[in-house]
């Protein structure tokens, strides 16, 4: 009895069947369930709405804790009919070292935390992993799926890119920290506090609080203005390079199983048929170009004309013919 009801339940949790009800329900309540529980945390930052509707906030946060630690536990329980995850006790410890586990298990520790630990200020502070819980919603979505998928395809990409950023973070703040150090030393203390002002710069924000006074750091800054558009510019390029590619993936099945259908469809006589009319259209194609290229090649350069007036021959030619 417990052997067809597990298999069933991890594929309602970990899949997303537009055709399968269950998993429909799963996905559209978790993702309510979501967006309620983070719409209730920010809410209850405002002193006015937290007063008028406090019962109301801490009812959506026991309900969505209670909700979302009976799927954790659900999830681990069944997580060893995957083929994956067979083993009783190491495959449930391997599918909670999973990404998409470890959110689940963020989501809700901080609620239990603060239960057993109600008075130690650390603990306090980790309320703020209730908006984790906006990362399950990664589980019920192809689009955001698409994008890790995007970002784990070009990770070495953007760890170059990365590292190329903080190598010239590091430099720019030197460099201003010693050119502008005695000009101004409560503005750039030490290469640390330099920072501040290299990243804003490097990201082209440029808050104004912070900014050289110097000839040579005034030169230095905007050449290193310069570098940050370009450089900044290199991941969204390399992320929208991903982007395509991850499209064509998908759209490359599609085009496949569409020849194949198609081929399914026709009997051999009929693919037989469609062929010879296809070589046929070729070859007259081919012989309105040759024509059109012997008659005005030389009056008229532009091949586009030339091709242009082939189409027309081969069009009037098919209508007169009837192929």
């Amino acid at each position: 009895m417990t052997q067809p009801i597990k298999p069933r339940i991890y594929e309602i949790l970990e899949s997303s069947d537009p055709n399968d009800p269950w998993s429909r329900i799963d996905d559209w309540g978790v993702s309510l369930l979501v967006i309620l529980d983070v719409s209730a945390f920010i809410f209850e930052t405002s002193k006015d709405i937290s007063f008028k509707f406090n019962i109301f906030i801490f009812d959506i946060e026991i309900v969505s804790v209670f909700f979302f630690t009976a799927l954790y536990f659900l999830q681990l329980w069944s997580c060893t009919a995957d083929p994956h995850y067979p083993h009783p006790l190491w495959g449930r410890l391997r599918y909670a070292a999973t990404p998409l586990a470890i959110i689940d298990l963020l989501a809700i520790l901080p609620f239990y935390l603060l239960l057993l630990f109600p008075h130690v200020q650390l603990i306090q502070s980790t309320g703020l992993f209730r908006l984790l819980r906006l990362l399950k919603l990664i589980r019920y979505s192809n689009s955001l799926q698409t994008i890790l998928r995007v970002i784990g395809s070009k990770k070495d990409e953007l760890i170059m890119t990365l590292f190329s950023v903080f190598i010239l973070l590091i430099f720019a703040s030197s460099v201003m920290f010693f050119a502008e150090g005695e000009a101004q030393p409560e503005a750039f203390p030490s290469i640390p506090a330099a920072m501040w002002w290299g990243v804003v710069t490097l990201t082209t924000v440029g808050y104004g609080d912070v900014y050289p006074t110097t000839p040579i750091g005034k030169l230095f800054g905007a050449v290193l203005a310069f570098i940050g558009i370009g450089l900044f510019a290199l991941p969204a390029g390399i992320i929208a390079s991903g982007f395509s590619a991850e499209i064509q993936k998908r759209k490359d099945p599609e085009r496949k199983a569409l020849s194949e259908s198609t081929a399914a469809i026709w009997t051999p006589k009929q693919q037989q048929v469609v062929s010879h009319q296809v070589e046929q259209s070729a070859e007259l194609m081919k012989l309105c170009l040759e024509i059109a290229q012997e008659k005005f090649g030389d009056r008229i350069g532009d091949q586009a004309v030339i091709r242009d007036f082939a189409t027309t021959l081969y069009q009037e030619a098919v209508r007169k013919l009837d192929l």
